[in-house]
């Protein structure tokens, strides 16, 4: 091949990349706009802490928050945190190096909860329970010091999903990720601005923009987690059956209270015969069940920079 036709060739390779990259990075906005927008995440004036490990989430989380300060119709200020857990080996000079080169505000937090969950976990034993606890409690307390309103996670959809599966198989609960939940003690909001977005194209975004992973000694070299099977089973089912993860997530934001087995979520002993009970859904004893797949939207569909959806949404809830 001639070298002029290498130089076409690659200016047309890098031209559909900028393309895809650019499509990809709309979706990504668009989804999180959404989030923020139906669970009211962000608020005038809010100071959101997003707390940055070094992973993918953390880092398009990050990366979509700053891009959507920038046209939001309201007004809200960014601080990045990152707890130095005094891993082995990890590396200290790259997450300041990175955010020195955003310009932005952070903070990074050293404490040693390596060495305390080595001393208290024995060998061969998950570490994850012991270490959220350590990192939620430190999170929690430099929030208050930072004066942050919001603390930002970076979980994404199928977190969402595979903790509904963990929850059902081993702790016999019908329970997920809330995309917005509030601290024990009431002094924190929690947010999970990627709630709707997929860890594939989080995956291919963060490939892209080239982001430096920092990947975790601690707890992500422990083979056999129970996560890591749902995570797998569900990627499997991806694949057999494309759509069926979406189709799992809609169920999250579709439930019927009436037509589960959760007496305290619904009172059935208040069911009389000859009375109409208004806000539940209707008698399915002896119908056939109707399992048409749902209308799904097409992810590829091009978005404006900030859907005019968007904008009107931001401004009804704040």
């Amino acid at each position: 091949m001639k070298t002029t036709d290498k130089t076409a060739e690659q200016a047309q390779l890098t031209k559909k990349q900028t393309y895809n990259l650019n499509k990809l990075h709309k979706r990504l906005r668009r989804n999180v706009g959404n989030a923020i927008a139906d669970f009211k995440m962000i608020e005038e004036g809010d100071k959101v802490m997003v707390c940055l490990s070094g992973g993918k989430d953390s880092y398009t989380l990050l990366d979509i928050l700053l891009n959507l300060k920038l046209s939001a119709p309201i007004h809200f200020d960014i601080v990045a945190v990152n707890l130095d857990q005094k891993q082995p080996g990890f590396p200290e000079d790259v997450l300041p190096n990175y955010l020195n080169g955003l310009g932005i505000e952070y903070k990074i937090v050293e404490e040693n909860t390596y060495g305390i969950v080595k001393e208290k976990i024995p060998e061969g034993k998950t570490t994850c329970s012991l270490c959220s606890r350590l990192r939620r409690g430190i999170l929690y307390r430099t929030a208050t010091e930072l004066g942050a309103t919001k603390i930002a996670l970076g979980h994404h959809r199928d977190d969402m999903l595979e903790t509904l599966f963990l929850n059902m198989f081993y702790g016999g609960k019908l329970k997920s990720m809330p995309p917005k939940l509030i601290s024990d003690d009431g002094k924190q909001i929690v947010i999970r601005p990627l709630a709707y977005c997929k860890e594939k194209d989080i995956e291919k975004y963060a490939v892209a923009k080239q982001f430096p992973i920092i990947p975790c000694n601690l707890c992500g070299s422990q083979p056999n987690l129970q996560r890591q099977v749902v995570k797998e089973m569900l990627q499997t089912w991806d694949r057999q059956y494309p759509g069926r993860i979406e189709t799992m997530f809609s169920a999250l934001q579709n439930v019927t209270p009436s037509h589960l087995c959760d007496p305290t979520l619904f009172d059935f002993k208040r069911i009389r015969r000859g009375q109409i009970i208004p806000g539940i859904e209707g008698d399915i004893a002896f119908d056939k069940e109707d399992l048409t797949p749902l209308h799904r939207q097409d992810d590829e569909d091009e978005s404006p920079e900030f859907t005019q959806a968007q904008l009107i949404r931001f401004k009804e809830v704040n």
